[in-house]
């Protein structure tokens, strides 16, 4: 049978923590012996992509034609 989770004002405060200001990504929290043993904080930074410029394509000209 499992233990139960011991989790005290620290911890709370630990895992409030590691989530502040998290935009992308996760927090994981590794129980062991129902205490938690550890808590990891994955990130993740998204950025924009720069739109291409599209530039204006002037037509070949056709070979042996006068311009």
């Amino acid at each position: 049978m499992a233990k139960p989770l011991e989790l005290d004002e620290l911890w709370l405060d630990r895992i409030k923590q590691m989530v502040n200001g998290l935009e992308y990504g996760s927090v994981q929290i590794v129980v062991h012996d129902g205490k938690i043993a550890q808590i990891d904080r994955t990130e993740r930074k998204r950025f924009e992509a720069p739109q291409p410029q599209l530039q204006a394509v002037k037509p070949a000209k056709k070979a042996g034609s006068k311009a």
